[in-house]
């Protein structure tokens, strides 16, 4: 038991903290390294570093957590911030110039499942109100609570802060400004308060609770009573300005004044500099005293008063002098009363009320700052005279720190002094060298109960004793020392960078009645370490401030000691250890570190059970042979259960290193028959199972951790507890209870050990038996590999399952078949909970049939009769393990590894509760998971779904003829994997129907979408899914689902987007504004335009058909959780049909302006009405347009869709040139749109007439031409075409030959004139085989009326093409 270092809390978001905090600093580093020229350029960053490494201490506890980025590095920012903790601990506060942040105490469960506490960010923000102040000085006083049932905790913590503009300002938790005041114009040196202390002996004066406010010249003290009735007003005030919602009630006339605080305020005089201060309280001197300063104050006929007077003691230090010692008289000022001004935060008006005597209330901070006449009035001082000093002219005093007693006080100073103060004589007793800007704190330790109550007389009072903590930044070290002239009891090497953070008070508000019964949980010392966030409190055992060297507690804590030290040596033998052990515990003669021996005895890993075993007994002998009423009982019980446990442990270890294999007694032929027939039905499955499991990614396991290893005697002595006459297991971590279960079972499992004999050994120890089926169970269920392997392990299961059975306790006598055993209920609860489905389903084979043999013979005793028992129990196992079978076949599936080339992730595990707790739709959701994982095309897993019976077995024969190699590898996994899936989806006819698992696989693929826009693969395939939905009514939910969670918003930004740029964006705006890239936006878009034609037809076949009705198989209705994604779909609301009709018309203008990068702004072709509807909710009713459209749009429209012909025409030619096949589903698509957009169609269809002649793709324009209308206009447009290909063969090619010559000769002069007319550069393909160009010649005489203007030109046309044609 010796002095120690504890972490109790962490504090978390260090970084983010010290980035608000230095945000300017950041920005402009220079402003931190700029020094005056008088400041030398002196970095002590490391002073001290070569002999004080920063090591932790063995006995300073271990730091767990994640470290802050850079820690090390930007630790020294601390130093630079005012911080305070709460002596509660479930508050900091850390403040920095003008920005301040609050950080409140949170619990969290660790890796562990151990309960500790963090403080985490609960508020940041700024808190100066005046132009250039900054905060000096912050505490945090927890104020108590008045009710009744409280037990020392606080109610609330106020945060108190002063500024230098000399306000002092009281803050919530969250931030809520209760009250200001400025109570002196110069800046606040320091805040510091003293609350109410129970009186230690009979005639200590009660100390009153004040706060105390520190100025250079001056000080003020303010009630504490009075105080904490203005805050609790004040909050109270806030909490209903806060609460009311009505605007008028905010500001009116239902503010309830707090009353009136009452403070002292003393002008401090006869001292140069003051820096810090230290309010005592009320002392009484004794009639001496009082003699004495009244002779030297008033001579030798000085007149004493019969009493001494009260008097409030205040010690300053500073300098001139170096300490200053100040008493006021009591009743010599009256106390001021001072009104309070609430700031009450409201965000429609901020109540000031009356402010008398200088209390300024809280004010919004757009408001103007009242000018310097409207100032509140600042109360003058009353002088106080230093009555004594300590006088060092060159000593500056930098901080004090009072004692917990008020006795003693530690001074720092500028010469790296630690000075002791006798406050009462005004004294220096005892000073520390070396401790150059050294933080003080305190901590007072109680003797411990019984040590001074054995004493024959009356009882003593408990004894108190003082420790003074120094923490010395510059050598990283935390001392601490006994007071007063005590030695160093404790030292631990800590960062320089730390803070020591201590408070000196406790809860306000509490006084002689209200604490009877408290247990103030306060925290004296703690040490903030900003490099990893946490903070420790220091914990010193009493019996280090005796002094007497030949106390017994001494003897005993240096011969605990010398255990510590021979237990961490490794080269000791056991015999040595065993003898020197044994002989220090006997030596030992205190009950309390006795047993603190004998328990890190227990725990040391390296002592053998053997030499425990002697130790203990010898111990427990030693014990019994003494006095049984000197006897401590504690240790007696300490020892005798711990020598059971020891002794269970070495019978359990024999019984299984003795090799003698399991008898197998208890099962009868007609149960391991029906057990192998159940095994044999399902044995395809678990085969598959472990070929599955067995292949999968191997993993990093340490020796020690695995199963196979064998328990130290310490692991099982700290999971083992024994309470008289029975053993119970400590519940913890199942990796624990999987060890301890297979040291007691995995022998008998494997049949290397005497079951019975174990078993009637557990038995007799008094385990319960629910324990040890827990354990075997826990074993069984994490060791499902290794059962797999062993085929004798399941008839070994089945005897332990019958031994634990028959045990005194297991099944209840009384039992009712007709209700659930309890016992029975506990091995179904691990088996569904399982996620080892084989390892379950063999358990609960086995436990089925345990079960209806047990049942069976209580129907033999109960009712002598030959009928087959039939109860509750039996359905119960039915249905378990059907269930049990279903989440193997489902676990053999997901199993299935992902083929190579796809991303690969863990695979997943399902159990009986994960699948009923997941609801309707949890079976479908995993499966389209595993759908997903295998990367599996939509038209794949419907193949998938088709295969059936001989279909199976005739792909599967005539697969290797197909292919070879890798080819014919793919298709077998694919084959295997077909039918796993077809086995699960007949096992869940219902769960699995196509149109649920299509619609499942849908939803994953556009959640994987959204997760990573750049996949538009993944929403195409998730349209594709949804069109195999043969539901409507699914598809319509599934559609609407879609479009509002994930499709509208993005699809709304890339119209914006477009219409902002008028044309297809740059792939660098895509990515900003809609977050993919150009490519991955053409997709979506195309996919927006299925998604919307979906829609549109899912709309009009929902009328025609039912809704489907959404079954669930029997043995899964009892399935609770979530509503399923089918059920969903059904809920949603109908959709508008011109509204969405609407929709898709934009997103198919979308798409083609990206498809074919043309310019347009997609909104400017609809007008207002049209643009507003766009991006509403496809149910509601919006106003549409209707009627005929404004010429001006319609010609905007027209020319759109020109240009998209244009664009895919060019596109066509490629193709051809590329020996492709391009997209030919655009031409009708355009025709659509313009039926939509009220363009004439056939414009549309002359204009892609001629484009294709244009391109030379002769053959497509001529199946065209058959669907236009106006074969007159057409007419015209190709004898322009057909002139611009004849200008170009006669008199723009490279080689004229000679027959082109003459016949150009030959023409007639108008034909000859208008040919020069032509301009071939229009043309897209200029060089066509004269052949087309004479079929579309005799195409134009054909559709040209004889009465038409230019049908003789074309006669000229057909001759002069005749002509060159003859002359080739």
């Amino acid at each position: 038991m010796s002095c120690c270092l504890l972490e109790f809390c962490r504090v978390q978001e260090l970084k983010a903290v010290r980035e608000f905090l230095f945000q300017n600093q950041q920005n402009n580093p220079s402003l931190g390294d700029k020094k005056t020229e008088n400041e030398l350029a002196w970095d002590d960053s490391d002073w001290g570093s070569w002999d004080n490494p920063e090591a932790k201490e063995d006995g300073s506890g271990t730091t767990t957590g994640v470290v802050e980025d850079s820690a090390a590095g930007s630790a020294p920012w601390l130093q630079d911030c005012v911080v305070s903790l709460s002596p509660c601990s479930d508050l900091m506060v850390v403040a920095k110039d003008h920005k301040a942040v609050f950080l409140s105490a949170k619990w969290r469960t660790d890796d562990g499942g151990r309960e500790e506490m963090t403080l985490a960010v609960s508020w940041s923000g700024t808190l100066s109100t005046e132009e250039g102040e900054s905060v000096s000085s912050v505490i945090c006083i927890p104020l108590a609570s008045q009710k009744r049932s409280s037990t020392g905790r606080p109610d609330w913590t106020c945060i108190v802060v002063g500024f230098s503009s000399g306000y002092v300002r009281f803050y919530t938790e969250s931030g809520v400004l209760l009250l200001a005041q400025l109570l002196n114009e110069d800046p606040v040196l320091r805040l510091k308060c003293r609350t109410y202390e129970i009186p230690r002996h009979p005639g200590v004066t009660e100390q009153h609770e004040e706060l105390s406010i520190l100025y250079p010249a001056a000080l003020v003290t303010i009630d504490g009573f009075s105080l904490f009735q203005s805050l609790r007003a004040c909050r109270n005030q806030v909490a209903r300005e806060f609460a009311r919602k009505d605007a008028a009630a905010a500001a009116g006339s239902e503010v309830v004044h707090p009353p009136p605080l009452a403070y002292k305020k003393w002008g401090l005089q006869d001292m140069d500099t003051i820096v810090d201060h230290s309010s005592v309280g009320i002392m009484t001197l004794c009639v001496f005293d009082q003699m004495k300063n009244a002779s030297i104050l008033g001579g030798f006929h000085a007149s004493v008063k019969g009493s001494p007077p009260a008097m409030s003691q205040y010690i300053t230090v500073g300098g001139g002098p170096y300490t200053g010692f100040y008493y006021a008289i009591e009743g010599s000022s009256q106390p001021l009363l001072s009104h309070v001004a609430l700031a009450v935060a409201s965000k429609l008006t901020s109540a000031l009320f009356s402010a008398a005597s200088g209390w300024l209330g809280w004010k919004k901070q757009s408001e103007e700052e009242p000018t310097q006449k409207q100032k509140p009035k600042v109360e003058p001082a009353t002088p106080m005279a230093v009555r004594f000093g300590l006088p060092d002219s060159r000593r500056h005093g930098e901080f004090i720190c009072l004692s917990p007693c008020n006795t003693l006080a530690g001074v720092t100073d500028d010469f790296g002094r630690v000075t002791l103060l006798d406050v009462g004589r005004g004294i220096a007793i005892r000073m520390w060298k070396g401790y150059r800007d050294a933080q003080l704190g305190w901590v007072q330790v109680s003797e411990g109960r019984g040590e001074r109550e054995s004493s024959p007389s009356a009882p003593l009072p408990r004894r108190h004793a003082q420790f003074l903590v120094i923490y010395a930044p510059r050598r990283g070290i935390l001392e601490v020392w006994g007071t007063q002239q005590g030695p160093r009891v404790g030292a631990f090497t800590v960062g320089k960078h730390c803070r020591l953070l201590y408070a000196g008070y406790r809860l306000m508000g509490v006084n002689s009645v209200t604490s009877q019964g408290w247990l103030l949980h306060t925290q004296q010392v703690c040490l903030f370490d900003p490099a990893t966030g946490a903070l420790r409190t220091v914990t010193v055992p009493f019996h280090l401030a005796l002094s007497d060297k030949k106390s017994e507690r001494a003897k005993d804590m240096h011969l605990l000691k010398r255990l510590t030290t021979l237990l961490k040596s490794r080269e000791v033998e056991p015999d040595i250890l065993e003898s020197e052990a044994q002989s220090v515990l006997l030596d030992i003669k205190h009950p309390a570190v006795k047993k603190q021996a004998l328990e890190s005895l227990l725990a040391n890993k390296n002592a053998p059970v053997s030499c425990l075993t002697n130790i203990t007994r010898v111990l427990l002998a030693s014990l019994k042979g003494q006095d049984p009423e000197a006897v401590d009982e504690g240790l007696f019980q300490l020892c005798s259960s711990q020598l059971k446990l020891l002794q269970l442990y070495t019978d359990i270890q024999q019984l299984h290193s003795t090799g003698e294999a399991t008898t197998d007694t208890h099962t009868e032929p007609t149960e391991v028959a029906g057990i192998e027939e159940e095994l044999a039905r399902v044995s395809p499955t678990l085969q598959r199972y472990a070929e599955l499991t067995s292949g999968s990614r191997p993993s990093v396991s340490f020796a020690l951790d695995s199963p196979d290893a064998s328990l130290p005697v310490r692991s099982f002595l700290s999971q083992m507890e024994c309470e008289g006459e029975e053993i119970r297991v400590v519940p913890g971590p199942n990796a624990d209870w999987t060890q301890l279960g297979s040291f007691l079972f995995w022998g008998c499992l494997t049949g290397e050990s005497p079951l019975q004999k174990v078993c009637t050994t557990l038995q007799k120890t008094g385990i319960s038996p629910q324990q040890l089926l827990s354990l075997l169970l826990s074993v069984w269920l994490h060791r499902e590999k290794e059962v797999l392997k062993k085929t004798e392990a399941v008839r070994h299961l089945h005897t332990l399952l019958t031994a634990l059975s028959s045990m005194k306790g297991a099944v209840e006598e009384s039992w009712d078949m007709q209700c659930v055993s309890p016992w029975w209920q506990q091995v179904r609860s691990a088996c569904v909970q399982s996620h080892s489905s084989a390892a379950a389903l063999l358990a609960a084979i086995v436990a089925h049939r345990a079960a209806k043999a047990n049942i069976t013979i209580l129907a033999e005793t109960k009712f002598q009769s030959e009928w087959e028992a039939v109860s509750l129990e039996l359905e119960q196992w039915a249905v378990c393990v059907r269930q049990l079978e279903d989440v193997l076949s489902l676990q053999t599936l997901l199993c299935v590894p992902p083929p190579q080339g796809t991303p690969g992730s863990a695979t997943p595990h399902c159990s009986v509760k994960a699948l009923l707790e997941g609801g309707r739709g949890g079976i479908a959701d995993s499966v389209a998971k595993w759908v997903f994982r295998q990367d599996l095309a939509p038209e794949r897993l419907k193949d998938m779904l088709q295969r059936r019976g001989e279909a199976e077995s005739t792909e599967q024969s005539s697969q290797p003829e197909q292919g070879k190699g890798e080819k014919s590898q793919e298709d077998a996994a694919f084959n295997r994997a077909a039918e796993l899936l077809v086995s699960v989806c007949q096992r869940f006819p219902d769960s699995l129907s196509p149109d649920l698992l299509f619609a499942h696989c849908c939803w994953e693929y556009v959640v994987q979408w959204n997760k990573d826009p750049e996949e538009g693969r993944y929403l195409s395939w998730a349209v594709e899914h949804l069109k195999l939905v043969s539901s409507p009514h699914i598809q319509l939910g599934i559609s609407s689902m879609m479009w509002n969670t994930f499709i509208v918003k993005c699809f709304s930004a890339a119209a914006f987007l477009i219409e902002k740029v008028g044309k297809a964006p740059k792939d660098r705006l895509c990515r900003r504004d809609v977050g993919m890239g150009d490519c991955a936006m053409t997709a979506f878009l195309g996919s927006c335009v299925q998604l919307l034609q979906i829609l549109m037809e899912a709309d009009s076949g929902v009328e025609e058909v039912t809704p489907p009705e959404l079954c669930v198989e029997e043995v899964w209705g009892e399935a609770e959780g979530p509503a399923s994604l089918a059920e969903l779909a059904l809920e949603q609301k109908g959709v508008h049909y011109p509204l969405v009709q609407h929709h898709y018309l934009l997103a198919s203008l979308l798409h083609t302006a990206m498809t074919f990068s043309l310019r347009v702004k997609p909104l400017s072709l609809f007008d207002s009405k049209g643009k507003n509807a766009f991006f509403r909710e496809l149910s509601s009713i919006q106003l549409m347009p209707s009627g005929d459209m404004d010429p001006g749009l319609v010609s905007l429209r027209q020319e759109f869709l020109l240009r998209v012909l244009t664009g895919w025409v060019t596109t066509q030619r490629e193709a051809v040139e590329g020996s492709g096949s391009g997209d030919k589903t655009w031409p009708s698509l355009c025709l659509d749109l313009g039926l939509l957009l009220q363009v004439n169609p056939d414009i549309l269809r002359r204009h892609l007439v001629c484009e294709l002649y244009n391109q030379g793709l002769d053959p497509r324009a001529e199946q065209v031409m058959f669907e236009v209308e106006d074969k007159d206009v057409l007419g015209s447009q190709l004898l322009v075409l057909t002139g611009q290909r004849l200008s170009y063969s006669l008199l723009h090619t490279q080689t004229q030959t000679r027959p082109a010559m003459e016949l150009l000769a030959r023409l007639p002069p108008t034909l000859c004139t208008w040919l020069k007319a032509m301009d071939p550069s229009e043309l897209g393909c200029p060089s066509v085989p004269l052949s087309q160009t004479s079929r579309l010649v005799s195409r134009l005489i054909e559709i040209l009326p004889e009465n038409h203007g230019q049908y003789s030109l074309a006669l000229h046309l057909l001759e002069a093409v005749e002509d060159l044609q003859r002359d080739d």
